[in-house]
Formats: C-alpha cells, structure tokens, sequence
C-alpha cells in the first residue's frame, strides 16, 4: 500500500450518496450516474460517519493536524529508505485516506461506503466474522459470484510476502493502529452503473486497533491491483474528481471514472514516476506565488530524486499541504510579511502563522505554479478559520523530505488523472 498510508484519519470523506438514515435530506437521496459518482465529506449531514459529538474548532484542527502528521512521517521515511514494495506487504502502513464512495460488491450487490485514497491500490473490505472489525462488512457467503484466490494465482504473486495457509493467498499487514489479516478474493465490483468482474481485493477476517475505516479502504493508486489497473477497459486508466469545500453545507463533489465526460478546457502538467515510489502521482512543481511575486526557493527543493523518493506527489488523504522546510520557510515569510508588522503571529499545534485579528483585507493571493498549468487559490484554499471567527491559520506547514499537495488545496478544483497520457489536468470548478 501506497502514501495513503499516512496522514489523516479525520477522513473528509467520498461518500457516494447514502444510507436511508439520511433521507429527509433529498441530496443525501441522489443516485449516482453513469461512470459519476456523488463525493461528500465526512461531516456533511449525508454522511453517517460524521462526528457524533461535535469537536471545537481548535480541537478538529488539531486532530487533524496529528492525522497529517502521522502520516507524513510514514511518508517521509518510507521514500526515504526503502524500495517500493507492492501492495499487501508486512510493512508498517499508516494510512487514513480522505473520502469514501459509495461501492456495491457481489451477487446480489451489497453496499458499502468505502474510504477512497489516490495513493493506495488494493481495495481491503472487511468480510463477515471479521473479529474486531467495526462493520458487519460484505457477506460474502451470499454472493454467488465470490471466490477466495489461491497461492497458484497470478494476483497472489503481486501480493508481497503473502502467506499460503492451506491453499488461500493470505496476508497480514499494519494499517495505521490497525494489524489486519485478510485473504486475498475476488468478485464484482459496481461503481455508479459501471460493474467490474472478477476485482480482487483483500478480504478481512481479523483486524486489531483503529485506524481501519470502518467499511474498507478502495485505492486509486498506479500499482497493479488497483482500481484502475483492474478496470483498465472499462475507464481507460483515467479518472479525476472535484473536492468540494468542508465549510460548504452540502458537501457534494464529484468523482468521475474513464475519460468520457471529463473537461475539455483543462491545463495539463506531465505525470513523472519516480523509481522509489511508482504508484503515487508525482508532478513537477517549479515556482510558488504569493501575491504576485514569485518566492525565492532553491530549485532542490522541488526536485524529483529517484534515490530517496523526493519531489512532489497529489493526494487526496493529506489534508493540508506540506513543503519541505526550505520552500515552506520561504513562503510564510512572504506571507507574512505581507500580511504586515502590525499583525501578531501566534501559533496552532503545527501551525505557525496564525493571527488573532481580522485579516481579510490583507490577504495575499497564492499559486503554485507546476509545468503546464497552475493552481491558482483563493483565501479558502490555504486559510483555516475558526467557527467564531477569532483566530486564522496558515494552513500549511514544513516537511522534512517530500512535498504533498493536499486535499485543502484541492478544494473546488477538478483533478484529472490521465494515465495513458501520463498527464494530470487542473482547472477551477465550484463543487461545494
């Protein structure tokens, strides 16, 4: 498993219109259509994995804050020191991916609201008798088109150090707080109105901790039991999805799989591999703006090392954006200095420039400038606010080894990843 393998598990969430608990709501009722599914973040009204007792503000930024910084430092290290690994490895894996879909699997279909994360690739579905898990999970028992895989398969052999007990392809992997035993199986997958035969994923029969979501984890990273790769003629291996704004009070975005309905007038910036870590999706971040003037940043901060696993990656579970210390110390310094002397800087767990006084008016702009297109954000894009209005944030902070686009950033754009075309397109699109 991929980066998703880090930060947040304050899962803002991709919940593909749900359950009849929520059916007073007409949004909540929405079907999906054709290869578009419906996205909601975890604390929308539609969601019924929202927060049953509500956190003050200070409390949900800095629980976020940990979630990122967990899984940043799962991030950092791994490209750091370590080859790339398939998916299903014994390694150590934190990971809190940042929105469900709403998936239906087996004959006849059962429903669940899987947490969905760009930098993970096998799907894991907690299955009936799972011991410890917080779902009844997928009956697989009454699916006429399950199967478990065996150790002679061609999909076992992409599973690292997978187990043969008997003759089931088995695996135990660390997720997070959570140690996890699962089989490796197959069956239908249905997204929207698209149905995927045979699509492997790892079964959980037993899982320890917390960190597990509690209906599974679906993974839209490059590796070869991902989503993506498994569907490869149905959507042609490119999707793209538009986030929409946590303070919105309908929460609805958009996930769209395979390349028709996708925006024609859309800027491309070229999709890069590294060595190190190949399922993730690196770009090449080459400048940053604040306000209009382009930030002093020594250009190795930016640059791909295929040795160590640097450079830049977009991800949907990291919630806010983190630059490698020289880059992120060059752009608050410009922040703040436009934003005046007068202005007191105080600080917020891992934030370090936040104000206790009304600052709209001196707001800068930002963008961060990638070869090929721009993501050009507005106030909501890179500030947190308090509920009372009291204290803002900067909302980004220093990374020791790896820059990550996160899912704040994001926000009310439309994120296009085309794979064939190793391309990923940018453009502004209201989807709060």
């Amino acid at each position: 498993m991929e980066l998703a393998q880090c930060l947040l598990p304050q899962l803002l969430v991709l919940l593909l219109s749900v359950v009849s608990a929520h059916s007073l709501n007409p949004t909540c009722n929405s079907n999906d259509n054709d290869s578009t599914l419906k996205v909601y973040h975890i604390s929308s009204p539609c969601s019924p994995f929202r927060p049953k007792t509500p956190l003050s503000w200070a409390e949900t930024v800095l629980q976020m804050q940990a979630d990122d910084k967990t899984r940043l430092s799962y991030l950092s290290n791994l490209v750091a020191g370590r080859s790339f690994v398939p998916i299903g490895s014994g390694r150590q894996i934190v990971q809190s991916p940042t929105y469900i879909v709403k998936a239906k699997i087996g004959t006849p279909a059962q429903t669940l609201l899987m947490a969905l994360d760009t930098s993970t690739d096998m799907a894991m579905v907690p299955c009936s008798g799972c011991v410890g898990c917080a779902s009844a999970g997928f009956g697989f028992a009454k699916s006429t088109t399950f199967s478990s895989l065996n150790c002679g398969s061609a999909k076992c052999k992409q599973v690292q150090n997978s187990n043969c007990l008997g003759n089931a392809c088995s695996m135990n992997i660390t997720y997070g707080s959570s140690s996890i035993a699962a089989n490796l199986a197959q069956d239908n997958l249905t997204l929207a109105t698209d149905t995927v035969l045979g699509y492997s994923f790892g079964c959980i029969s037993k899982t320890t901790g917390t960190s597990l979501p509690p209906q599974g984890v679906l993974g839209l990273g490059r590796g070869p039991l991902s989503l993506l790769s498994q569907s490869k003629s149905l959507y042609k291996s490119t999707f793209s999805y538009c986030l929409p704004s946590f303070k919105s009070p309908k929460y609805s975005g958009t996930l769209r799989l395979g390349p028709n309905g996708q925006p024609k007038n859309i800027k491309f910036t070229p999709l890069l591999t590294n060595p190190r870590r190949p399922s993730l999706y690196y770009v090449k971040l080459i400048g940053i703006k604040v306000g209009p003037k382009l930030v002093n940043i020594p250009p190795s901060a930016f640059a791909l090392n295929p040795n160590n696993g640097a450079g830049t990656v977009v991800d949907s579970g990291t919630v806010f954006t983190r630059l490698v210390t020289p880059a992120y110390t060059a752009v608050r310094d410009e922040f703040r200095r436009r934003m005046g002397k007068k202005t007191v800087v105080t600080s917020l767990g891992g934030f370090d420039t936040c104000y206790t006084v009304p600052i709209g008016k001196q707001v800068p702009t930002m963008t961060f400038m990638f070869e090929g297109a721009d993501l050009s954000m507005k106030q909501e894009n890179f500030l947190i606010y308090s509920s009372t209005g009291t204290t803002t944030c900067l909302a980004m902070s220093a990374s020791p080894s790896l820059n990550v686009i996160a899912n704040m950033q994001q926000q009310n754009h439309r994120i296009l990843f085309d794979l064939p075309n190793s391309r990923i397109g940018i453009s502004a699109e209201s989807c709060s």
